[in-house]
């Protein structure tokens, strides 16, 4: 770990409270979760943040149409929050909330220090003004000259006194900071996005208002009671008011974040206007900002009209939270958009969880117990079985760098490659077998491998289902620990002569779907023989013409081709591994192997739809596609003319 027994913050958004919690803050929350579970593991002296944003007009405006008043509204939503993370046994250290005094105390003490040190200034602003985002927007990013380029609603034109921040003073400096840490931002192609858009330039940034009044006042030491920060401002601090800062600064030792975990819809908050203003406290900048994305369900965007929406607590209620959590980090790669749907949670559940790990658990207890009452010994696993120790260790050597770099998805697959060795193991050496000839020896070896393979598997997955990880822990005697960490997982050691206990099944086969399906809304047959008609005439009339906006919404890349076979059993599948220059290969399956030979294709250039939907086919999974064109003399890649840098973009 980059900060073994060192300090460790980790960090969510603090969630806004105009609505309940749904399936995306319950994906930044258990990754951010499992960060602080494994940190601890290892010894680092951890700290996990998560909360509520109480602030802003949006939040007054919902809070008069319920009749309430604004803490009143803001008191009901950040406790459904905080009730729903303590369900899930979220191991937070601190739920902060905005309208908390100690955070107002520290947000006023950070704008006194910025406005004694001359980066905030007094003017007037005048612009389009987004209530739901809580953002301002230039008459050119308008879509339509009025709707808001984020959420599509209505802008309107606010002209007030303000406070500006100097934003454009932090130019150049937050350039050098992204260009001397390269995982300043994950995944490094959201970083590409920053920096472009810094170096597009940047404006001074309005930070108060005067046309609301729920927010945090100024310091009373700049006598202007009418004017409030801007939410934006209020709502970051909370990253360091949480650890005392402005008040006692009793956990300020916590500082920088080790990670601060957001959707990329509020990257560019984090990644520009948040390092800026540490620029201007001279406080350290965070190590890492790592942004995900966003859950669609079954292949639909969620929205309350389509009934959609997925509750995340009937999910893990129906299914099991640790099944739940295990799905959501293992499913799709961090920073790409994710797709919900009860059929891929099954297959995980009866594939990975069932079959793999549990069954694996069923057979250390069924062999101990047929042939060993139970008792395992451990004296003779490197006697007979070092191959797959060393196996085993090969994979594990650097597994815990992928977390750090936010690819948990292959920290999981790693672990499942570790599962594959134990249950390959037992059909290679067929322990019943090596009973029958009298070499109980061996068979104990045998037994005692697979122990210790669970064992280790158990200590890098606590951190992701740690309640059925304890169970299987309790099962072959170990504790969950830093001292069991340090043993098996640092020092590559052996467990000692254990029993094993027998546990209920811990991942039952689910056959049907346990959660009503979310129902196509109804539509009037003449109101869908209109927008037929619509669509028609739509067609007739543009020739399905698109916008120069709609195309660039498609990244294509370039990307070369580090390794590729052939996928067996299919006659036009090849299985490619593609460096598109993020820090790990995309597999992709093309549909090119009656054209290309595998070997031909290795170290050589292709132009990669990047932002495809992941796609299984034959049960593997695809990450892109490969740009080609057909006619009736054959297939051929779409290539560069003359060598590119991997990661190109083709515009």
């Amino acid at each position: 770990m980059e900060e073994s027994c060192k300090n460790v913050y980790i960090t969510t958004p603090i969630y806004y409270v105009n609505d309940v919690a749904h399936i995306g803050h319950a994906y930044t929350t258990i990754i951010a979760d499992m960060l602080a579970r494994y940190s601890r593991l290892t010894g680092a002296n951890t700290y996990f943040l998560t909360g509520t944003d109480e602030h802003g007009q949006k939040i007054a405006q919902s809070a008069e149409q319920r009749g309430k008043t604004p803490k009143e509204y803001a008191d009901e939503v950040s406790g459904k929050f905080k009730t729903l993370w303590d369900d899930f046994d979220i191991s937070y250290d601190k739920f902060i909330r905005t309208t908390d005094d100690e955070h107002k105390t520290g947000v006023q003490k950070a704008f006194e220090t910025m406005y004694n040190k001359g980066d905030i200034y007094k003017g007037d602003y005048e612009g389009y003004y987004c209530v739901s985002c809580e953002t301002f927007f230039t008459e050119k990013q308008l879509v339509d000259e009025q709707f808001c380029p984020d959420c599509g609603k209505p802008t309107n034109i606010v002209k007030e006194e303000s406070f500006f921040f100097k934003l454009s003073k932090y130019e150049d400096k937050l350039i050098e900071w992204y260009e001397q840490n390269e995982d300043c931002i994950l995944p490094r192609a959201k970083k590409n996005e920053i920096v472009n858009f810094v170096k597009g330039g940047l404006r001074d940034l309005s930070i108060s208002r005067t046309s609301f009044d729920w927010g945090v006042k100024l310091p009373e030491s700049i006598n202007e009671p009418d004017h409030v920060m801007y939410v934006w401002l209020d709502a970051l601090m909370n990253y360091i008011t949480a650890l005392g800062y402005g008040t006692d600064d009793k956990n300020m030792n916590h500082w920088p974040a080790s990670t601060h975990l957001v959707g990329k819809d509020i990257l560019r908050f984090h990644a520009i206007y948040w390092p800026a203003f540490l620029m201007s406290l001279d406080l350290p900048l965070p190590k890492h900002i790592a942004a995900h994305g966003w859950w669609t369900r079954d292949g639909e965007k969620m929205s309350k009209s389509k009934g959609n929406v997925v509750d995340p607590k009937q999910v893990a209620d129906a299914y099991g939270l640790d099944a739940f959590r295990y799905f959501m980090l293992r499913e799709v790669p961090f920073g790409q958009d994710g797709d919900f749907s009860q059929k891929a949670l099954m297959d995980r559940i009866n594939s990975d969880l069932g079959n793999d790990l549990g069954n694996l658990l069923n057979r250390i207890s069924g062999m101990s117990g047929k042939y060993f009452d139970f008792k395992v010994t451990s004296k003779d696993v490197v006697k007979f079985h070092k191959k797959e120790l060393d196996e085993v260790e090969a994979i594990l050597e650097n597994i815990e760098d992928y977390l750090y770099k936010m690819q948990l998805n292959r920290y999981l697959e790693d672990i499942w490659k570790v599962l594959t060795i134990a249950n390959k193991a037992i059909g290679d050496y067929e322990p019943w077998a090596k009973m029958k000839e009298g070499k109980e020896d061996e068979a104990m070896a045998l037994v005692a491998l697979i122990t210790n393979i669970m064992a280790r598997v158990s200590l890098l997955l606590d951190s992701v289902m740690p309640d059925k990880i304890g169970k299987i822990a309790a099962s072959l005697g170990i504790t969950i620990d830093n001292a069991t960490y340090v043993s098996l997982i640092k020092n590559k050691e052996i467990i000692a002569d254990t029993t094993i206990t027998k546990v209920e099944q811990l991942f039952p086969r689910i056959e049907e779907i346990l959660l009503e399906q979310a129902k196509p809304a109804v539509v009037s047959k003449a109101v869908a023989e209109e927008k037929c008609n619509k669509k028609e005439e739509k067609s007739e009339e543009d020739d399905n013409l698109i916008t120069i906006d709609k195309f660039f919404e498609t990244s294509l890349k370039i990307g070369t081709i580090v390794e590729a076979e052939e996928v067996p059993k299919s006659k036009k599948l090849l299985k490619l591994q593609v460096d598109l220059g993020e820090g790990r290969n995309r597999q992709i399956l093309a549909g090119i192997k009656e054209f290309y030979n595998a070997a031909d294709l290795v170290g050589t250039q292709a132009c990669v739809v990047a932002n495809l939907k992941s796609a299984k086919l034959m049960g593997m999974l695809s990450e892109g596609m490969l740009m080609a064109a057909k006619d009736e003399n054959g297939l051929s890649l779409i290539r560069p003319e003359a060598p590119k840098k991997i990661g190109t973009k083709i515009s």
